[in-house]
């Protein structure tokens, strides 16, 4: 069984590498097979918006998301994550800063919190059961222990 520290140091790979799937320049398809292999095929991802949820399957979001990402050159990464490990579940509170290029060529910029939720299977992998996340807004700005470290 691997040690706290090395189970922690792999969610954390993990994520960064959910991130890293979903990245990518303007006109940049998205390696799709590798993200689908960070995810549980049940997986649920869901966005808490000020209009109410969006959720749905990993497929789901793809389908969605596919043309915005690829047209917009979206990339996202990590600003601080918090991990905790119990046997084969894991946790991750993640902060985020993300952007992407408008039509006219003007950034757009979004902060928020991703909470993971991971299983680890056999082969020893931590997978993505569920993903939830909120994006950061002036009313609801990101903690100050959730932004990025000096």
């Amino acid at each position: 069984m691997p040690s706290l520290a090395d189970d922690i140091a792999a969610v954390d790979r993990t994520v960064d590498a959910v991130y890293a799937a979903i990245s990518g320049g303007v006109g940049e398809e998205r390696d799709w097979d590798a993200m689908r292999a960070l995810y549980l095929p049940d997986a649920r991802l869901t966005a808490i918006r000020a209009d109410g949820i969006e959720s749905g399957t990993l497929e789901e979001y793809i389908a969605s998301k596919r043309d915005f990402l690829v047209a917009n050159g979206f990339s996202e990464g990590t600003l601080v994550n918090r991990i905790a490990v119990y046997g084969d579940i894991a946790h991750a509170w993640s902060s985020y800063s993300g952007g992407w290029t408008e039509p006219d060529g003007a950034r757009g910029a979004t902060t928020g919190i991703n909470s993971f939720q991971f299983m680890r299977q056999a082969d020893g992998s931590w997978r993505v059961l569920s993903l939830l996340w909120q994006v950061a807004t002036p009313d609801l700005p990101l903690p100050q222990d959730m932004e990025k470290a000096a």
